[in-house]
């Protein structure tokens, strides 16, 4: 059979050619191979020094986002309840150990008053009580001998007021106030004369009076300022450590912004001075409230690290050396605070793309943002 040469040509051209496309094919992709391998593997031929300048979130607004946030945490939340009517109940609160007397309408605060107490060896009882009665210009009587009595006027010792509110136990003025603010009396509780005044126009009979001895108190501003106080073991009943306090900050959340050693040396002074520790916000990731608060403090938002990215689903690193962050989004500087690392809610785009706000009811909500930029990374000789 004869075989037109055109043909045979045409054939020998067209191998040559799939020949030469395979092997080329095939060396490329073995290069590839050899170079990702030298990549993990191979020494750098000089050390390197890392700058990463974190991406600033999308100037546009990402509303979507936000919606379906919103949207989400509407959801988790409850329904609200009809706005109930604010209580306008008196109600009297004395602390032993501070010598403070506050006055309440419901849970609010409205007076505070520093008192005088029982001495250690005449203590003043503790307990829940209510105001028995109430006189203008009492007459004193000695406990010991009933027989001694004072009239009302400048000798008399317990002033111009008297509410009682337990048995011969009351709250009443004083002709020496010098003594408010110790332990000084029989047992009864001691204001200067124009404080017992002011009280006594806001109690009647039957207004709660409750005694007590807490040598720890924290107190929390409608702004979600955190502070505490440690006063003294006036009557030692009450041993107080570290842990205790710690437990009890964490109640509101900011356990980890009072160190260990800030709270013993607090403890040691227990000198009744304030100590502000941070503003708690309930932190919202997406929709879903997490266990752990944002904290404010020194004019900054400081965010849990950990239980966002478990939020987030996000692998997170920390390097304890250089103090950094790192997910897969970029790095960013942490915090340590008693063990546990917060970064700052200024590098929430560049370490977890998100982004977030404080609301008027001082909750911190946060929503993913889909990232548009990457952190510049400069690799330069160290």
């Amino acid at each position: 059979m004869k075989v037109n040469s055109f043909y045979l040509k045409a054939r020998d051209f067209l191998l040559k050619k799939m020949v030469a496309l395979t092997c080329a094919v095939a060396l490329s992709t073995g290069a590839a191979w050899v170079h990702a391998e030298e990549l993990k593997t191979a020494p750098p031929p000089f050390a390197v020094k890392v700058e990463i300048k974190p991406a600033t979130a999308p100037q546009t607004s990402n509303t979507s986002a936000q919606k379906t946030a919103t949207q989400a945490d509407s959801k988790a939340q409850p329904k609200a309840e009809k706005a109930v009517k604010k209580s306008t109940e008196k109600k009297i609160g004395v602390n032993i150990a501070s010598r403070i007397l506050t006055l309440y309408e419901g849970d609010t605060k409205i007076k505070m008053y520093p008192v005088g107490v029982g001495r250690t060896s005449t203590p003043t009882p503790t307990g829940f009580y209510k105001v028995q009665n109430k006189e203008v210009n009492p007459t004193w009587i000695d406990p010991d001998d009933t027989s001694i009595q004072i009239a009302s006027g400048p000798d008399n010792p317990i002033g111009y007021r008297w509410i009682g509110f337990h048995g011969n136990y009351g709250i009443h003025g004083t002709n020496n106030p010098g003594s408010i603010g110790g332990y000084v009396s029989n047992g009864c509780i001691r204001m200067k004369e124009p404080d017992v005044e002011d009280l006594y126009q806001y109690v009647s009979i039957g207004t709660p009076v409750t005694v007590y001895y807490d040598r720890l108190v924290i107190d929390v501003s409608p702004e979600h300022a955190v502070s505490y106080y440690v006063y003294p073991d006036g009557y030692g009943w009450q041993a107080l450590s570290v842990a205790q306090v710690k437990k009890a900050l964490a109640g509101y959340g900011v356990e980890d912004f009072a160190e260990f050693k800030e709270i013993s040396d607090k403890i040691n002074r227990s000198d009744g001075n304030v100590t502000y520790v941070a503003k708690a916000y309930d932190l919202v990731v997406n929709g879903t409230k997490l266990s752990k608060r944002a904290l404010g403090k020194n004019d900054q938002i400081y965010l849990p690290s950990v239980a966002v990215a478990t939020a987030l689903d996000l692998d997170l690193r920390w390097n304890p050396q250089q103090g950094i962050l790192t997910s897969p989004y970029g790095i960013a500087p942490g915090y340590v605070k008693s063990d546990v690392v917060y970064v700052n809610a200024a590098n929430a785009y560049s370490l977890f793309h998100l982004n977030g706000s404080l609301t008027p009811d001082y909750v911190y909500n946060m929503y993913s943002v889909k990232g548009d930029k990457t952190p510049t990374v400069v690799i330069s000789r160290g």
